[in-house]
């Protein structure tokens, strides 16, 4: 492994050693040996055997001067700044080499210590990716599905959140469920549960929502789609399958993200607030049988309430903006109003509403 913390070279040579230098003195290139290693320039040798022959310097030795001081092969009193004293370079060599031989040394623990540091803080870190989670696994078998969600559930502590688009539970899907989450509500965990409007008309779903409601369980209803999921403690998630389309229907994700579990609870969320409140009551049946608008003008009416922009609304109906305009025209007409906002407003009144052309 290369580091890029710059190495001390050795001067054999010349009996010292010294950081990697690119120049000698100003302007002069430093006198490379074979293999890298880095020696004194030839004005330092000279200077240095000027010294030794106690000859006058200049002032343009100053710059090497410096360097042989660096090295130790020269010493400068500071009453006697022009006289300066030669050193004798094997003991400066062997003091270098000490030096060099000690931060080696050092360098040498501390890169020892690297791995043994890192094994120490991983274990801090995985502790924080488990506490934010594991990613997500893919589910294919519906009894390992199951299993999985029982489990979970049972070690709900906090809220549980399930969200059944679908159509009606058996009575003894129904049965099982009801103890499963009998068991939470006792634990204290909050149990909210949203279905589909059409879910109203289903006696043994009616029966199951008054029981637990009793027990302190919420229901609510939504005329139109939305996502399977059950969520517990905004810490775990199951969702059906969105990506591998040639598995059975029943395949599911088991979602351990936090932060993808807690994107899939906000959401579950603004559904909740705008649906409808349920205790088990039936679904008026005379709803449908005496509704004043057809299907597509539910379909653009829900999305005006919405907020969806007229552009977008006719794309996904697949009409033009001018059929739309006319559907609008024709709803106006109905209810006697001149305004999107009176038809919004007339619409929200308007038991029509919950019907679920789904």
């Amino acid at each position: 492994m290369e580091s890029d913390i710059p190495v001390r070279g050795t001067d054999a040579a010349a009996g010292a050693t010294g950081a990697t230098e690119a120049t000698g003195t100003a302007g002069g290139p430093s006198a490379a040996a074979p293999g890298g290693a880095v020696r004194l320039p030839p004005e330092a040798v000279e200077l240095y055997g000027r010294i030794t022959r106690h000859e006058t310097l200049t002032p343009r030795d100053e710059p090497v001067l410096a360097r042989l001081v660096e090295r130790g092969l020269v010493a400068v009193d500071p009453d006697l700044p022009d006289i300066p004293v030669a050193l004798d370079p094997q003991e400066a060599a062997r003091r270098q080499l000490d030096a060099d031989l000690r931060e080696m040394a050092a360098r040498a623990a501390r890169m020892a210590a690297i791995p043994e540091d890192a094994d120490e803080l991983s274990v801090h870190f995985e502790r924080a990716k488990w506490r934010a989670g594991r990613g997500s696994e893919f589910l294919t078998e519906p009894g390992l599905v199951n299993a999985r969600i029982e489990h979970a559930i049972s070690q709900a502590q906090g809220e549980l959140l399930t969200a059944q688009p679908g159509g009606p539970r058996t009575r003894d899907l129904l049965s099982v469920a009801m103890d499963r989450d009998s068991r939470a509500l006792e634990r204290g965990v909050s149990v909210r549960t949203l279905y589909r409007d059409s879910m109203r008309d289903d006696e043994a779903t009616r029966e199951w929502a008054r029981v637990m409601t009793g027990k302190g369980a919420q229901f609510r209803t939504l005329i139109g789609p939305f996502q399977q999921c059950i969520i517990v403690d905004r810490r775990t998630a199951f969702i059906s399958d969105h990506i591998v389309n040639s598995v059975p229907s029943h395949a599911a994700w088991h979602v351990l993200d936090r932060a993808a579990v807690a994107y899939m609870a906000e959401g579950f969320d603004q559904e909740w607030r705008r649906a409808e409140i349920w205790h088990g009551d039936p679904r008026p049946s005379d709803v449908a049988a005496g509704a004043r608008t057809t299907r597509l003008q539910r379909e653009i009416l829900r999305d005006t309430a919405a907020g969806i922009e007229q552009r977008i609304t006719a794309q996904r109906l697949g009409i033009g903006l001018r059929t739309l305009s006319k559907e609008i025209g024709k709803l106006r007409e109905l209810w006697q109003v001149s305004t999107l906002a009176e038809l919004t407003y007339c619409w929200a009144l308007s038991a029509e509403r919950l019907i679920d052309d789904e």
